[in-house]
């Protein structure tokens, strides 16, 4: 999967791991501020934790429901 369009230039080619472990700050479109938000309401750092964050698991989850809705 190419990721590059999903991050800053400075994380364009490194590995899932280097991915998963960097700032929110490295997804395009995610600004120090808006990591720094991140953090201070729910202890969010990395591409990692805002991936397996239980709110934002289950929001993801039940948006995903709307589809299935008659």
């Amino acid at each position: 999967m190419n990721l590059n369009k999903a991050l800053d230039k400075a994380y364009e080619g490194k590995s899932l791991k280097e991915v998963l472990d960097a700032p929110v700050a490295a997804l395009s479109g995610v600004s120090d501020a808006d990591a720094k938000n991140l953090d201070a309401a729910f202890g969010i750092k990395t591409i990692r934790d805002l991936g397996t964050n239980k709110y934002f698991v289950r929001a993801a989850a039940i948006a995903a429901l709307e589809s299935s809705e008659e």
